[in-house]
């Protein structure tokens, strides 16, 4: 699992005086690029990643003044796709979570590819230790 902590800015917060929504999928994004690194150069000429999905649940306002933690890991493996689910915690509550689905896509070709061996071991290591991964 991935672990990210972030300081929550003043000017991520609405009129009503928690972050605003728009915020919560940053974070996310945030919280996987470490991900991407396990797929080298990332160029138009290469394959590499896609987003094909991104799901939010907000379950409790985030406050500005206590930091966020963001706990990314990986909780599905398909043949060219993998799910990575993202939590969003302030003050030992969960208050987002969320929902990516990566497709490893070959630019040339305009299609997914087949993610290979090594990149899968390398995912397999990023699970949340109390859920295992659905193949």
């Amino acid at each position: 699992m991935l672990t990210e902590d972030f300081k929550v800015r003043f000017y991520e917060t609405d009129a009503l005086g928690h972050v605003n929504n728009t915020v919560i999928p940053g974070w996310i994004e945030t919280g996987r690029l470490p991900i991407f690194e396990f797929f080298g150069e990332m160029s138009p000429e290469t394959q590499s990643l896609i987003v094909a999905r991104l799901e939010v649940d907000y379950l409790f306002p985030i406050y500005f003044g206590s930091p966020v933690t963001v706990n990314t890991y990986v909780t599905r493996m398909g043949g060219s796709s993998f799910d990575i689910t993202t939590e969003v915690w302030q003050k030992d509550k969960l208050c987002a979570k969320g929902k990516s689905v990566l497709v490893y896509f070959d630019y040339q070709k305009e299609c997914s590819v087949k993610l290979p061996q090594d990149i899968r071991d390398r995912l397999a290591t990023i699970t949340h230790p109390e859920h295992s991964l659905d193949a």
